[in-house]
């Protein structure tokens, strides 16, 4: 697995995203109150929502449009029949590292 920098972890405040553009669609990453960092789809599959909007508390993100809950380690929606992409992400040396296979171009079928 190769990784891509995509900048300070102080650059996502706590409780806080930041959404990463990239050639499968946008990834928020998420900083929680214990500076943990997750990685997921920025859509919400009820109705598309930007999860990158959303309310952090403890590992879960709230849609901002429709109050689903999501977990942040597993992507499943917490009393609803759905769930999120999630994404290998880590610190390093007090940067936010992501799996490069979400930037590697995508060939036609």
């Amino acid at each position: 697995m190769s990784w891509i920098d995509i900048g300070p972890v102080t650059d996502i405040p706590l409780r806080g995203a930041r959404k990463v553009k990239t050639p499968l669609g946008c990834v928020a990453i998420f900083r929680t109150d214990t500076a943990e960092v997750f990685a997921v789809t920025d859509s919400c599959p009820h109705k598309g929502g930007p999860l990158s909007e959303g309310i952090v508390h403890g590992t879960s993100v709230t849609c901002p449009l429709h109050n689903w809950v999501f977990d942040l380690n597993t992507g499943q929606a917490k009393g609803e029949d759905g769930s999120i992409a999630t994404f290998p992400v880590r610190i390093e040396a007090g940067r936010v590292l992501i799996d490069d296979a979400l930037f590697a171009a995508q060939s036609a079928a």
